[in-house]
């Protein structure tokens, strides 16, 4: 299975001072599936769990000029932290967000950056990764499926507001 992007893609690692465009690709992710839904809390999460021990690493559209920086916005990020089995207690990898813009899904890109990070976390010693979807979120169920991905334990919520 190939690890490389798409032929017209490039990847690279982001850094700490693109904390505020992290913020508007997790808004972006959350508005695909919630689109009248305000995110903006969004950047508390990225304050509180991104740092130099939490990559991200963004696709950009090559441009044809390897020494010239694409002036053009990231078409796709993934954000990988850590996480602690709790049944084993062994720390594992944890995807906190895997985004590609609409534009260029079913392109490969996300594979692509699913194999990265599996290489990645492989590397460090990780026995697993980890990673939250919503049920509603068909198109990657089908893509974590087809990668291998299994549902080991399911987050159930309840809504405490008062019923009117």
């Amino acid at each position: 299975m190939p690890h490389t992007l798409p032929p017209g893609y490039s990847i690279r690692l982001g850094s700490i001072a693109e904390r505020s465009l992290l913020v508007k690709f997790m808004q972006r992710s959350y508005q695909d599936i919630f689109p009248q839904q305000d995110f903006s809390h969004l950047a508390q999460t990225v304050e509180q769990y991104f740092s130099k021990n939490t990559p991200l690493w963004w696709v950009e559209e090559d441009q044809g000029l390897p020494q010239v920086k694409s002036p053009h916005l990231p078409i796709a990020c993934l954000w990988a932290g850590n996480a602690i089995d709790q049944v084993g207690g062994s720390r594992h990898t944890h995807i906190f967000l895997l985004y590609v813009m609409p534009e260029h899904r079913r392109r490969g890109i996300g594979t692509a950056l699913m194999h990265y990070v599996e290489n990645w976390a492989a590397q460090r010693g990780d026995r697993q990764i980890g990673l939250q979807v919503f049920q509603s979120n068909q198109a990657a169920l089908d893509l974590y499926n087809q990668l291998g991905y299994q549902t080991q334990s399911l987050w159930m919520v309840k809504s405490l507001q008062e019923k009117t």
